[in-house]
């Protein structure tokens, strides 16, 4: 036998030259093959490093969430869940999977397992429907939003739901509301700062021009009465001596006894009500008044437990007082002004109670106190309250419930605009257990440190 070589020449065969490069060949191969599983291999290794970096962030992620994780298969049965979900239920992940989730929602749930269900029957999503769960803290309930799984193929394979506490939803609603309702209040104090100071100036120039006309008519009207009794006497005088039938006439014609009878009443009813124009004028130059002199540190407790006791020595009987003043309330003002502002608060509740039913409970609470840099001072009464359209008003000048001639309606105008003044406030409510609380806040006075009081300039 011979074979061809590269020459072309025949070539004895050789078997051992032959099989070693058969075996030559086989290693030849080998090493190739055994690098590129080494090559292999630490591909592998480098994307098994990979996969567990990426499983342990998403694990951190899940873990890491203050909402319940609960994948779930196509049956509804816990598949996986994170570290929120264990605590609230108080069990391991591994007791949780297998469990199906019907066994954790409550009764009175509003949602209901069957519409987890449709969920998954019609491929749909589940946006904010409202859950309870059962749980060693009781039943609890949470906003929940769920989406379908997929397999690499597309099929729907379960259910995955995040639900978070409804508790921490009201509550930012109400911290929402809270600031919204915060923010109202100080624009209508700061709406009702800027209307006083505006009726402020109208008023002082209406009682200007008011002033002296009122002052005529009450000068003059004392003067008349005066007069009306020296009439009276000459009158008196003439009637005693014997009269002609002429004159006899004229005094039944003209009524002449009949107008001396009712000229010290026409009289008096004029000087009264120049008086009560006289004290309104004097109101209103109190309202328009921004008076700073006068002022010193006082205390708040005693002046305002003069004013009380001034309002009570005319009150009707009947009334309860309870009076719970923490003291001193040291403050820095015009201790008279803050007296008056006292006085009519206490006032208009001593009157609030006056139309209360026989046997009603008439109760005046005085309470007082310091809060931070202030120093703060509670009328509440047991009347009938303040209504929304007063509540509204209440401070506006000569606006007022009362009847006719019983108030002007400037008392609470003018205690709003003295507490303005003094760097304080004036806030009418209605107390939840019934009537109206009034209540003063007014800067603090640093006597310690010998300085004025905490307030803006």
């Amino acid at each position: 036998m011979t074979a061809s070589a590269g020459t072309g020449e025949d070539m004895p065969f050789d078997p051992d030259v032959d099989t070693e490069r058969m075996w030559l060949n086989v290693v030849r191969k080998m090493d190739e093959t055994w690098a590129e599983l080494l090559t292999q291999q630490a591909e592998l290794e480098r994307k098994n490093n990979e996969l567990e970096e990426t499983q342990a962030f998403m694990a951190g992620v899940l873990d890491s969430m203050s909402d319940l994780l609960m994948a779930c298969d196509r049956q509804l049965t816990i598949v996986r869940t994170n570290i929120a979900a264990e605590r609230l239920f108080a069990v391991s992940g591994r007791r949780l999977a297998g469990m199906t989730l019907e066994t954790l929602i409550a009764p009175a749930s509003p949602g209901t397992i069957q519409d987890l269900r449709a969920v998954i029957a019609q491929k749909t999503r589940l946006e904010d429907q409202e859950y309870i769960f059962e749980s060693p803290q009781g039943d609890l309930p949470f906003a929940v939003n769920g989406s379908l799984r997929f397999d690499p193929r597309g099929r729907v394979t379960g259910l995955v739901l995040v639900a978070r506490p409804v508790g921490e939803l009201r509550k930012a609603y109400r911290d929402l509301a809270a600031t919204h309702r915060s923010l109202q209040d100080t624009q209508a104090q700061l709406v009702q700062a800027e209307k006083m100071a505006s009726l402020g100036r109208l008023v002082a120039g209406v009682a200007h021009e008011l002033n002296n006309p009122i002052s005529f008519v009450y000068g003059n009207a004392h003067t008349l009465h005066r007069y009306a009794r020296r009439l009276a006497a000459y009158l008196d005088a003439l009637h005693a001596l014997p009269a002609s039938p002429q004159l006899a006439e004229q005094r039944q014609t003209l009524r002449i006894d009949m107008i001396m009878t009712e000229l010290e009443g026409v009289l008096a009813g004029i000087v009264d009500g120049a008086e009560r124009v006289r004290d309104i004028v004097a109101d209103l130059r109190r309202f328009s008044s921004d008076r700073r002199d006068g002022r010193a540190p006082f205390d708040l407790e005693p002046v305002a437990t003069t004013a009380l006791g001034w309002v009570l020595a005319a009150a009707p009987p009947g009334i309860v007082l309870e009076l719970q003043i923490e003291g001193p309330l040291d403050v820095f003002g015009h201790s008279g002004q803050i007296h008056q502002v006292v006085m009519n608060l206490v006032q208009n509740a001593v009157d609030a109670m006056e139309a209360l039913p026989e046997g009603a409970k008439r109760s005046l609470e005085i309470s007082g106190g310091r809060r931070e840099d202030h120093a703060w001072l509670a009328v509440r009464d047991t009347g009938p309250g303040i209504a929304p359209d007063v509540m509204e008003r209440m401070f506006d000048p000569f606006f007022t419930t009362k009847p006719v001639g019983k108030g002007t309606g400037l008392g609470l105008a003018i205690s709003y605009r003295i507490l303005q003044e003094h760097g304080g406030t004036l806030m009418a409510a209605n107390h939840p257990e019934g009537g109206a609380i009034m209540t003063i806040e007014l800067p603090a006075q640093l006597l310690d440190q010998g300085e004025g009081p905490l307030m803006k300039s």
